[in-house]
């Protein structure tokens, strides 16, 4: 059987890890091409998209390709499945910096009252709320960078091992942040960052000319109680 790669345990101990040339140039020609297409549409926004796997077919496609289903197996298992999308497009009309934290809310199909989880939310017309630690340590973020990524293009900022502490208040992920150490994940385009949700995280504005597109991609590998549904919820081959 072979080793798993040396990313994996990175991932593990310090809550992130760089993937390098995942996608080549000319697939990420084609995704910017897709993007701009809908970005022209109704959905878009100041910044980015929101929903991305409802409004753009080559995402959803993207999301269940090869090269990034076998990074997601590796962490997840093979029954792990895409539950939100969002694009974030920085540029210099649309430039912004974003303090420590954690990725908190996941994005269900409707509002269901069930223990353990909220408060609740709504963003760009989808509900929104906070789930139990267990459900956060059960996913992973998967960073896809379009355009080349130093620290100056408002490169994303970790906290190595913070995802290990649980959730914790907005003021904790701010003193986690400052107390640091902090790495700047650099990338180039076609590179993915893997991310889990609880590490503490942030990102500067960009101060170059140009833009810095990502795609986000969450992945979850348990089902919601309760009643709850992902707002993608996948078939479970009829469990």
């Amino acid at each position: 059987m072979n080793a798993a790669p040396s990313w994996c345990d990175q991932l593990s101990e310090n809550g992130f890890a760089i993937t390098p040339g995942v996608l080549d140039s000319q697939q990420i020609k084609d995704l910017i091409s897709s993007l701009e297409s809908v970005q022209r549409g109704s959905f878009q926004r100041r910044g980015g998209i929101r929903n991305l796997l409802d409004v753009s077919e080559t995402v959803r496609e993207l999301s269940g390709s090869p090269s990034i289903r076998l990074i997601v197996s590796m962490v997840l298992g093979e029954k792990a499945f895409p539950v939100r999308g969002i694009l974030f497009d920085k540029t210099e009309s649309a430039n912004w910096k974003v303090p420590w934290h954690q990725d908190l809310t996941i994005a269900v199909a409707e509002k269901v009252e069930t223990d353990g989880f909220g408060p609740w939310s709504v963003k760009a017309g989808v509900q929104h709320v906070r789930p139990p630690a267990f459900v956060l340590e059960n996913m992973l973020s998967v960073r896809i960078h379009l355009d080349d990524c130093p620290a100056e293009n408002g490169a994303l900022k970790v906290i190595p091992g913070s995802h290990r502490g649980g959730r914790l208040s907005e003021n904790e992920a701010a003193e986690t942040g400052a107390a640091g150490p902090v790495v700047v994940c650099e990338a180039a385009a076609g590179d993915v960052v893997l991310m889990r949700p609880l590490l503490v995280h942030s990102s500067s504005a960009s101060e170059q000319r140009g833009r810095r597109r990502v795609i986000h991609l969450d992945y979850a590998s348990v089902r919601l109680p309760g009643g709850l549904q992902w707002q993608h919820e996948p078939r479970f081959n009829g469990v």
